[in-house]
């Protein structure tokens, strides 16, 4: 798949379930805030209680980029931990190390983040890891690998420049731009997490 084919998937999607996931869709969905297809803009609004779930699901999936299968184990760690269940599965997703280098601002989407983490690009306390789903603890820091820093994209993020179209950085981490680097303070509030979700009802929907 192409970039641009993706740009358009992302667009396409984020009309389908409400919500921006790209700084290209939010622009597009200002514009068209309905969802696509040529019935889009007249789409029967009474859904069933199961539909208003599942597109509840598929938001925090495609908030997060994860599949179907890493957000069923997602919620199975959150039912055996304490506490809420809702509010444990998204410190769990939000602490993923591709979820926090967009948090930081290094990079500009999801999709993006788990590039450069795939690639190589992202160190965890010194330390390259390549894998997104990667839990970050209290107290680490992620960084972009020097050899990786000279490289345009990083040179655009360590300019501040996604974050006109990102959410504030969050409490819980403590970025250095200019240095592409980011540490996990503390645990993640689920309130202050900048996500679109009704928890309840992704809870809702695995619990059925």
């Amino acid at each position: 798949m192409t970039n641009v084919q993706r740009a358009r998937r992302q667009v396409r999607l984020s009309r389908a379930l409400g919500i921006a996931l790209t700084p290209k869709a939010q622009r597009l969905f200002e514009k068209r805030p309905y969802a696509p297809g040529e019935h889009g803009r007249n789409r029967r609004r009474t859904e069933s209680d199961y539909a208003v779930r599942l597109r509840e699901k598929q938001r925090l999936r495609a908030q997060y980029g994860v599949s179907e299968k890493q957000m069923r184990a997602v919620y199975e760690r959150a039912t055996r931990a304490a506490g809420q269940t809702g509010n444990t599965m998204i410190v769990d997703l939000e602490t993923r190390l591709d979820a926090l280098v967009l948090r930081a601002g290094i990079a500009r989407t999801i999709a993006q983040a788990r590039q450069f983490v795939v690639h190589r690009h992202i160190m965890v306390d010194g330390n390259i890891v390549d894998r997104p789903s990667f839990k970050v603890k209290v107290g680490q820091t992620i960084q972009v690998k020097p050899k990786s820093q000279t490289m345009v994209p990083f040179q655009i993020a360590a300019e501040g420049t996604h974050r006109d179209v990102l959410p504030a950085v969050p409490g819980y981490l403590d970025v250095d731009l200019a240095q592409l680097k980011a540490t996990l303070t503390r645990r993640p509030e689920a309130t202050e997490v900048p996500i679109q979700i009704n928890i309840q009802y992704v809870v809702e929907y695995y619990a059925r």
